[in-house]
């Protein structure tokens, strides 16, 4: 189980295979990425902030609350802050289980709790170089 928050690039391959085990027969990756539209907005990136102390103790309660819930066996979270371009990868969640159906249901609940819980606040950057906090 590890959650970070961080500057640099995702790797979601290193994130895949750090929850690989004999057990699982499962694994289930999530990966938010920057899109276009942003509501009735285009946007050309996206700038996260954090509280990362608080953000990152709080990404490893829900793991730990998924992983309990939903008898996974390994889950990890990664989350960006800084500027994050267009197609690139916001925040990525894997989680790993015996059967699918578990994985599937705790990696949706590790992301839905991280979007409603985690003290991490975006801000759109327009093509017309407007910043739109949300």
């Amino acid at each position: 189980m590890e959650a970070r928050i961080q500057n640099e690039a995702i790797d979601v391959c290193s994130m895949v295979e750090s929850v690989r085990n004999e057990e699982s027969g499962a694994i289930v990756t999530f990966q938010g990425t920057v899109r276009r539209m942003s509501g009735e907005v285009e946007v050309k990136s996206l700038f996260y902030e954090s509280y990362k102390e608080m953000a990152e103790s709080k990404l490893q309660s829900i793991l730990k609350e998924a992983i309990d819930l939903y008898e996974l066996a390994d889950a990890v979270a990664v989350h960006r802050i800084g500027e994050v371009g267009l197609k690139e990868d916001s925040v990525v969640v894997v989680a790993a289980s015996a059967h699918r159906s578990n994985a599937f249901r705790g990696c949706e609940y590790i992301i839905d709790r991280i979007k409603a819980e985690a003290p991490i606040w975006k801000m759109d950057i327009t093509e017309k170089g407007e910043r739109i906090w949300h």
